[in-house]
């Protein structure tokens, strides 16, 4: 494994912990990096906030204080997953030099089968994420937890509140899917909402995700990069003025964690626009790690591939379109997938998008002669 070392500045916790507290189980890089396994997590800490808008000073970004609270959490019972603070990454002389750094990261790590949980700077680190998965050659897909679109213009460099525009003119372009979770329309342009949809993307705004919370769970599942605003989460909840009073709550925060944590597919989380930690909002930091390593160890390794012997099969036919649509659902989760036709020749690159997760109701949807919202647009992007 490549030497990541030079790009980290070692921690010294200040603290005691129980044999069973995150402060003892954790692998801290504190005398000597560690030496990672395979099938693990790592996170590390990036006080970078060169793209977010003017105004944010040195007090706002330096302050991690999430890992006294992480450390002091209990892990639970039947948790054997290797986990390592890697410390705080060294900030480049130029925002670019940190960009670097961080996709060198992401890229090692996940080469190396070890999920990256990158906290801290603004938002548009992940495009230096998605950076790093390009040395990959796959197809990915991104998912924003986030009240907006982030599209911002697209001839501009990557901001926190544009780093998706960004992402669509990289060339090659790696990108197969994005979606975002928790969209608040008044936080839209209406030509942003547009460009969505022609791109056949997902969102599922607030309300939605309010009134029926398994809605976002087959796009955390469909992910590969999991990008979250912690400025998503309302004002009260993070005990802290900023001007959002909406938003998600600090228990719907921690849910979309686990969630996330669950997918097989996700293998890289980064919490983004930390600003002003105080004690409650370094609490729900904490705990949000917390919830997403939970995740991670309550992994099934169901995603339907090769041998199918493990899943119900059912097939539904539409009449409108003359479309056949399989359905799998897990015998090991009860979590369904859709299958959607691709062009044979396109193997290698279509792989890991034509197995589509979806809930039930999708299922239900098509029983009624109703045509999936996700099955279609996945259609139209692999055709």
């Amino acid at each position: 494994m490549v030497d990541l070392s030079i790009y980290f500045q070692p921690i010294s916790p200040n603290q005691f912990f129980d044999e069973e507290q995150l402060g003892s189980v954790i692998q801290i890089h504190q005398d000597s990096f560690p030496e990672m396994e395979k099938k693990s997590c790592a996170l590390f800490f990036v006080p970078e906030y060169r793209g977010m808008m003017e105004g944010i000073n040195a007090s706002q970004t330096k302050n991690n204080i999430f890992r006294e609270k992480l450390y002091r959490l209990f892990k639970a019972r039947d948790w054997d997953l290797p986990i390592y603070d890697l410390g705080d990454l060294l900030p480049g002389k130029e925002l670019k030099d940190t960009y670097f750094a961080l996709a060198q990261i992401v890229a090692e790590l996940v080469k190396n089968d070890i999920i990256p949980m990158v906290i801290g700077g603004s938002q548009d680190l992940t495009t230096a994420m998605f950076i790093g998965y390009e040395q990959l050659e796959q197809l990915i897909n991104s998912c924003c937890i986030d009240s907006n679109l982030d599209l911002g213009e697209a001839e501009e460099a990557p901001t926190a509140d544009g780093f998706v525009g960004s992402l669509l003119l990289r060339r090659p372009c790696y990108l197969f899917n994005h979606s975002n979770i928790g969209l608040q329309i008044p936080f839209a342009k209406p030509k942003e909402v547009d460009l969505f949809e022609k791109l056949f993307f997902d969102i599922c705004r607030l309300g939605e995700f309010n009134s029926d919370f398994t809605k976002a769970e087959p796009l955390l599942r469909n992910a590969d990069i999991i990008s979250i605003d912690f400025q998503s989460v309302k004002a009260a909840d993070l005990n802290h003025a900023y001007a959002n009073p909406n938003g998600f709550r600090a228990d719907q925060i921690c849910q979309l964690a686990k969630y996330a944590g669950i997918s097989d597919k996700v293998t890289s989380l980064g919490i983004f626009n930390c600003l002003d930690l105080n004690e409650v909002s370094a609490d729900l930091v904490a705990q949000t790690i917390w919830y997403f390593l939970d995740g991670v160890v309550s992994r099934k390794g169901d995603f339907p591939k090769g041998d199918k012997s493990d899943y119900t099969r059912f097939t539904v036919f539409l009449e409108e379109g003359n479309h056949e649509i399989i359905f799998y659902k897990s015998n090991k989760s009860a979590r369904w997938w859709m299958e959607v036709p691709y062009p044979p020749s396109e193997f290698s690159k279509f792989d890991r998008h034509h197995m589509v997760p979806c809930n039930k109701s999708d299922y239900d949807d098509a029983m009624k002669n109703e045509m999936p919202d996700l099955w279609w647009k996945t259609y139209q992007k692999l055709g």
